[in-house]
């Protein structure tokens, strides 16, 4: 088992270097997110960091109109839950798609944004675009 700490904050210093990592369980197999240090399946602790390709399939999304102070000039914009190929979901984000394109079973992408922002959110941010083919 690895030493190293398995939390959000090294999930998102991952995203900062632009890679998508997720753990999983050497005792059941399981890959999932958010990071934990033991399994949600079978409780194991005997969890390691394991890199996902970061392609996937979208399963839901909404359109966000109101939104808070911070992610008002995104307005519209889209969120949605991907089931990543590798089989855990992650939320996020999804850009460069018209609205109305939107449905489940989309394949996305995840890409990866600059931190620029000053005020919350300030982790490294991540998002979704359509696969190209």
């Amino acid at each position: 088992m690895s030493s190293e700490n398995k939390t959000i904050d090294q999930f998102y210093n991952y995203i900062s270097q632009r890679s998508l990592m997720a753990t999983r369980c050497n005792a059941c197999g399981l890959i999932f997110l958010p990071p934990r240090r033991g399994c949600p399946k079978c409780g194991s602790s005997d969890v390691e960091w394991t890199q996902l390709k970061g392609t996937g399939e979208l399963q839901t999304y909404t359109i966000i109109h109101i939104a808070p102070p911070q992610f008002q000039p995104l307005t519209p914009y889209a969120v949605g839950i991907v089931r990543l190929d590798e089989g855990p979901r992650l939320f996020g984000i999804i850009k460069d798609v018209q609205h109305k394109a939107l449905k489940r079973g989309l394949r996305l992408t995840l890409g990866f944004e600059e931190q620029k922002q000053e005020k919350w959110p300030r982790w490294p941010r991540y998002h979704f675009v359509p696969e190209k083919r």
